[in-house]
Protein backbone atom coordinates (compact mmCIF):
# COMPACT_ATOMS: atom_id res chain seq x y z
CA UNK A 1 0.00 0.00 0.00
CA UNK A 2 1.45 3.90 -1.01
CA UNK A 3 -0.41 6.46 0.56
CA UNK A 4 -0.44 9.40 -1.31
CA UNK A 5 -0.74 12.86 0.17
CA UNK A 6 -1.10 16.48 -0.97
CA UNK A 7 0.84 18.13 1.46
CA UNK A 8 -0.64 21.88 0.48
CA UNK A 9 -3.05 23.87 2.80
CA UNK A 10 -5.37 21.38 4.45
CA UNK A 11 -9.12 22.67 4.45
CA UNK A 12 -9.48 24.02 8.30
CA UNK A 13 -10.50 22.05 11.12
CA UNK A 14 -14.11 21.40 11.76
CA UNK A 15 -16.69 24.17 13.73
CA UNK A 16 -19.43 23.65 15.27
CA UNK A 17 -22.76 22.64 13.46
CA UNK A 18 -24.01 26.24 14.31
CA UNK A 19 -21.03 27.37 12.24
CA UNK A 20 -21.09 24.76 9.49
CA UNK A 21 -22.17 27.56 6.82
CA UNK A 22 -19.58 29.57 7.91
CA UNK A 23 -16.93 26.44 7.56
CA UNK A 24 -18.17 25.27 4.57
CA UNK A 25 -17.68 28.97 2.90
CA UNK A 26 -13.90 29.36 4.34
CA UNK A 27 -13.42 25.93 3.46
CA UNK A 28 -13.86 26.73 -0.28
CA UNK A 29 -12.60 29.71 -0.09
CA UNK A 30 -9.21 28.03 1.33
CA UNK A 31 -9.24 25.31 -0.65
CA UNK A 32 -8.70 27.73 -3.92
CA UNK A 33 -5.58 28.04 -2.14
CA UNK A 34 -4.48 23.90 -1.82
CA UNK A 35 -6.59 21.07 -1.19
CA UNK A 36 -4.99 18.06 1.60
CA UNK A 37 -6.36 14.83 0.63
CA UNK A 38 -5.24 11.32 1.82
CA UNK A 39 -5.47 8.55 -0.85
CA UNK A 40 -4.20 5.22 -1.55
CA UNK A 41 -2.61 3.56 -4.12
CA UNK A 42 -3.45 0.12 -3.89
CA UNK A 43 -0.64 -2.13 -3.51
CA UNK A 44 -1.16 -4.63 -6.70
CA UNK A 45 0.66 -5.27 -10.07
CA UNK A 46 -1.69 -2.81 -12.65
CA UNK A 47 -1.28 -3.59 -16.23
CA UNK A 48 -0.43 -0.84 -18.14
CA UNK A 49 -3.31 1.71 -18.52
CA UNK A 50 -5.29 0.99 -15.43
CA UNK A 51 -5.70 3.40 -12.63
CA UNK A 52 -7.31 2.90 -9.31
CA UNK A 53 -7.93 4.66 -5.85
CA UNK A 54 -8.84 4.23 -2.41
CA UNK A 55 -10.00 7.33 -0.64
CA UNK A 56 -9.97 8.19 2.80
CA UNK A 57 -12.36 9.84 5.14
CA UNK A 58 -9.27 12.86 5.21
CA UNK A 59 -9.50 16.03 2.88
CA UNK A 60 -13.36 17.19 2.24
CA UNK A 61 -15.65 19.75 3.51
CA UNK A 62 -18.19 17.01 5.38
CA UNK A 63 -18.72 18.07 9.07
CA UNK A 64 -19.35 15.56 11.92
CA UNK A 65 -20.68 12.87 11.78
CA UNK A 66 -19.28 12.25 8.31
CA UNK A 67 -15.83 14.39 8.97
CA UNK A 68 -14.55 14.87 6.25
CA UNK A 69 -14.70 13.43 2.36
CA UNK A 70 -17.69 11.61 2.86
CA UNK A 71 -18.68 10.83 -1.27
CA UNK A 72 -22.00 9.00 -0.41
CA UNK A 73 -25.47 11.02 -0.97
CA UNK A 74 -27.78 8.73 1.06
CA UNK A 75 -26.06 8.63 4.33
CA UNK A 76 -27.70 11.98 5.62
CA UNK A 77 -25.11 14.41 5.03
CA UNK A 78 -25.71 17.82 3.56
CA UNK A 79 -25.93 17.08 0.06
CA UNK A 80 -23.88 20.85 -1.29
CA UNK A 81 -20.67 18.76 1.04
CA UNK A 82 -21.09 15.35 -0.70
CA UNK A 83 -21.28 17.37 -4.24
CA UNK A 84 -18.56 19.44 -3.32
CA UNK A 85 -16.34 16.38 -2.10
CA UNK A 86 -16.92 14.56 -5.07
CA UNK A 87 -16.03 17.75 -7.59
CA UNK A 88 -13.03 18.23 -5.49
CA UNK A 89 -11.52 14.33 -5.79
CA UNK A 90 -12.34 14.41 -9.48
CA UNK A 91 -10.64 17.42 -9.66
CA UNK A 92 -7.61 16.43 -7.34
CA UNK A 93 -7.29 12.65 -9.48
CA UNK A 94 -7.39 14.60 -12.95
CA UNK A 95 -10.12 11.79 -13.45
CA UNK A 96 -11.15 11.80 -17.54
CA UNK A 97 -15.06 11.56 -16.38
CA UNK A 98 -17.35 11.37 -13.07
CA UNK A 99 -17.12 8.39 -11.26
CA UNK A 100 -20.18 6.22 -11.75
CA UNK A 101 -22.31 5.98 -8.80
CA UNK A 102 -24.35 3.03 -8.08
CA UNK A 103 -27.27 2.54 -5.70
CA UNK A 104 -26.18 -0.35 -3.93
CA UNK A 105 -28.53 -2.56 -2.27
CA UNK A 106 -25.73 -5.94 -1.33
CA UNK A 107 -27.10 -8.01 -4.17
CA UNK A 108 -25.34 -9.03 -6.67
CA UNK A 109 -26.79 -6.99 -9.81
CA UNK A 110 -23.45 -5.94 -12.21
CA UNK A 111 -24.18 -2.50 -13.76
CA UNK A 112 -22.13 -3.20 -17.54
CA UNK A 113 -21.01 0.80 -18.32
CA UNK A 114 -20.58 2.21 -21.26
CA UNK A 115 -20.19 5.75 -22.89
CA UNK A 116 -23.42 5.79 -24.68
CA UNK A 117 -25.65 5.44 -21.65
CA UNK A 118 -27.46 7.68 -20.39
CA UNK A 119 -28.48 7.57 -16.56
CA UNK A 120 -30.82 10.20 -14.68
CA UNK A 121 -30.63 7.96 -11.56
CA UNK A 122 -27.74 5.83 -10.26
CA UNK A 123 -27.67 2.32 -11.26
CA UNK A 124 -29.02 -0.07 -9.09
CA UNK A 125 -26.17 -2.35 -8.92
CA UNK A 126 -23.44 -3.95 -6.07
CA UNK A 127 -20.61 -4.47 -9.12
CA UNK A 128 -19.63 -2.15 -11.95
CA UNK A 129 -17.83 -3.64 -14.94
CA UNK A 130 -16.31 -2.14 -18.71
CA UNK A 131 -14.48 -2.51 -21.30
CA UNK A 132 -14.05 0.66 -22.58
CA UNK A 133 -11.48 3.50 -21.15
CA UNK A 134 -12.32 7.17 -19.81
CA UNK A 135 -14.97 5.56 -17.73
CA UNK A 136 -14.50 5.52 -13.60
CA UNK A 137 -16.42 2.41 -11.80
CA UNK A 138 -16.52 3.30 -8.38
CA UNK A 139 -17.62 1.54 -5.02
CA UNK A 140 -18.60 2.80 -1.70
CA UNK A 141 -18.26 1.38 1.73
CA UNK A 142 -17.87 1.68 5.40
CA UNK A 143 -17.01 -2.29 6.10
CA UNK A 144 -18.42 -3.77 3.71
CA UNK A 145 -15.50 -5.61 1.59
CA UNK A 146 -14.70 -3.51 -1.86
CA UNK A 147 -12.85 -5.53 -4.36
CA UNK A 148 -11.56 -3.78 -7.61
CA UNK A 149 -10.77 -6.42 -10.56
CA UNK A 150 -8.20 -5.83 -13.53
CA UNK A 151 -7.58 -8.34 -16.49
CA UNK A 152 -4.05 -8.44 -16.77
CA UNK A 153 -4.16 -7.19 -20.37
CA UNK A 154 -5.60 -4.03 -19.15
CA UNK A 155 -8.66 -4.36 -21.20
CA UNK A 156 -11.36 -5.12 -18.63
CA UNK A 157 -12.08 -3.97 -15.16
CA UNK A 158 -14.52 -3.88 -12.74
CA UNK A 159 -15.60 -2.82 -8.90
CA UNK A 160 -18.08 -5.18 -6.68
CA UNK A 161 -19.86 -4.10 -3.25
CA UNK A 162 -19.29 -7.63 -0.95
CA UNK A 163 -20.71 -7.26 2.59
CA UNK A 164 -21.86 -10.94 3.88
CA UNK A 165 -24.89 -10.61 1.83
CA UNK A 166 -23.36 -10.29 -0.91
CA UNK A 167 -20.29 -12.51 -0.92
CA UNK A 168 -22.90 -15.17 0.24
CA UNK A 169 -25.73 -14.55 -2.84
CA UNK A 170 -22.54 -14.56 -5.09
CA UNK A 171 -21.47 -10.92 -6.37
CA UNK A 172 -18.15 -11.92 -7.19
CA UNK A 173 -19.01 -14.19 -9.28
CA UNK A 174 -21.29 -12.34 -10.94
CA UNK A 175 -18.87 -9.79 -11.59
CA UNK A 176 -16.32 -11.79 -12.79
CA UNK A 177 -19.07 -13.44 -15.10
CA UNK A 178 -18.84 -10.01 -17.24
CA UNK A 179 -15.57 -10.79 -18.23
CA UNK A 180 -14.28 -11.96 -21.48
CA UNK A 181 -11.16 -12.72 -19.94
CA UNK A 182 -10.81 -16.28 -18.09
CA UNK A 183 -10.38 -15.82 -14.23
CA UNK A 184 -6.86 -16.96 -14.29
CA UNK A 185 -6.17 -14.04 -16.13
CA UNK A 186 -7.79 -11.45 -13.62
CA UNK A 187 -6.08 -10.29 -10.61
CA UNK A 188 -8.24 -8.59 -7.48
CA UNK A 189 -7.43 -6.15 -4.73
CA UNK A 190 -8.98 -5.81 -1.61
CA UNK A 191 -10.02 -2.29 -0.17
CA UNK A 192 -10.36 -1.79 3.34
CA UNK A 193 -13.27 -3.47 5.58
CA UNK A 194 -14.03 -4.69 8.89
CA UNK A 195 -11.17 -6.74 10.24
CA UNK A 196 -12.36 -10.53 11.56
CA UNK A 197 -11.77 -9.20 15.15
CA UNK A 198 -14.37 -6.31 14.92
CA UNK A 199 -17.17 -8.69 12.23
CA UNK A 200 -19.39 -10.37 14.78
CA UNK A 201 -22.09 -12.44 13.05
CA UNK A 202 -24.98 -14.98 14.71
CA UNK A 203 -24.79 -18.71 14.11
CA UNK A 204 -26.75 -18.14 10.79
CA UNK A 205 -24.50 -16.48 8.90
CA UNK A 206 -21.90 -19.36 9.69
CA UNK A 207 -24.35 -22.16 9.09
CA UNK A 208 -25.08 -20.14 5.37
CA UNK A 209 -21.49 -20.04 3.98
CA UNK A 210 -20.80 -23.77 5.43
CA UNK A 211 -23.54 -24.99 3.50
CA UNK A 212 -22.58 -23.06 0.54
CA UNK A 213 -19.20 -23.87 1.04
CA UNK A 214 -17.35 -26.57 3.66
CA UNK A 215 -14.31 -24.79 3.28
CA UNK A 216 -15.95 -21.70 4.68
CA UNK A 217 -15.45 -23.01 8.02
CA UNK A 218 -11.85 -21.90 8.13
CA UNK A 219 -13.37 -18.01 8.35
CA UNK A 220 -14.85 -17.94 11.39
CA UNK A 221 -13.64 -17.87 15.11
CA UNK A 222 -15.78 -18.17 18.16
CA UNK A 223 -17.12 -14.86 19.83
CA UNK A 224 -17.23 -14.33 23.09
CA UNK A 225 -21.13 -14.60 23.02
CA UNK A 226 -22.96 -17.86 22.70
CA UNK A 227 -24.01 -19.26 19.02
CA UNK A 228 -21.33 -16.30 17.23
CA UNK A 229 -18.59 -15.87 15.11
CA UNK A 230 -15.78 -13.66 14.09
CA UNK A 231 -16.91 -13.86 10.43
CA UNK A 232 -13.09 -12.66 7.99
CA UNK A 233 -14.66 -11.06 5.29
CA UNK A 234 -11.45 -10.87 3.66
CA UNK A 235 -10.54 -15.14 3.77
CA UNK A 236 -14.45 -15.83 2.74
CA UNK A 237 -14.09 -13.15 -0.59
CA UNK A 238 -10.51 -15.32 -1.04
CA UNK A 239 -12.10 -18.97 -0.80
CA UNK A 240 -15.00 -17.40 -3.49
CA UNK A 241 -12.17 -15.83 -5.82
CA UNK A 242 -9.86 -19.14 -5.85
CA UNK A 243 -12.85 -21.38 -6.02
CA UNK A 244 -13.53 -19.45 -9.36
CA UNK A 245 -9.74 -19.53 -10.53
CA UNK A 246 -8.57 -16.07 -9.55
CA UNK A 247 -5.24 -16.57 -7.67
CA UNK A 248 -3.74 -13.35 -7.78
CA UNK A 249 -5.15 -11.35 -5.18
CA UNK A 250 -3.61 -8.61 -3.58
CA UNK A 251 -4.94 -6.32 -0.26
CA UNK A 252 -7.13 -7.15 2.59
CA UNK A 253 -4.79 -6.01 5.40
CA UNK A 254 -6.75 -2.56 6.22
CA UNK A 255 -9.45 -2.68 9.24
CA UNK A 256 -11.97 0.06 8.41
CA UNK A 257 -13.44 -0.54 11.94
CA UNK A 258 -10.40 -0.13 13.77
CA UNK A 259 -8.76 3.24 12.00
CA UNK A 260 -11.40 5.96 12.96
CA UNK A 261 -8.78 8.55 11.94
CA UNK A 262 -8.88 7.13 8.21
CA UNK A 263 -11.84 5.38 7.67
CA UNK A 264 -15.59 5.45 8.07
CA UNK A 265 -17.12 2.13 9.58
CA UNK A 266 -20.84 1.57 10.16
CA UNK A 267 -20.75 -0.72 13.17
CA UNK A 268 -18.66 1.42 14.93
CA UNK A 269 -20.77 4.68 14.61
CA UNK A 270 -24.20 5.67 12.95
CA UNK A 271 -24.65 7.48 10.94
CA UNK A 272 -21.40 7.85 9.37
CA UNK A 273 -19.97 8.68 5.57
CA UNK A 274 -18.37 6.27 3.24
CA UNK A 275 -15.32 5.56 1.48
CA UNK A 276 -14.93 5.20 -2.31
CA UNK A 277 -12.91 2.69 -4.46
CA UNK A 278 -12.45 3.96 -8.12
CA UNK A 279 -10.98 2.39 -10.59
CA UNK A 280 -10.70 3.30 -14.71
CA UNK A 281 -8.58 2.93 -17.79
CA UNK A 282 -6.83 5.27 -20.29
Amino acid sequence: MRIIQDLRKSVPARQSAEDSTLWYGEALERRRGGFAQVLIDPDWPRPPGVHAIQTTRQGGVSLAPYTALNLAAHVGDTPTYVQENRRLLREHLALPSEPLWLEQVHGIEVHQARHAESLSQPPRADAAYTDQPGIVLSVLTADCLPVLFASQDGEEIAAAHAGWRGLLNGVLEATLGAFKSPPGQITAWFGPAISQAAFEVGIDVRDAFIHDAPEAHRAFIPANRPRHWQADLYALARLRLHALGVMQIFGGKLCSYSDPENFYSYRRATPTGRMASLIWRS
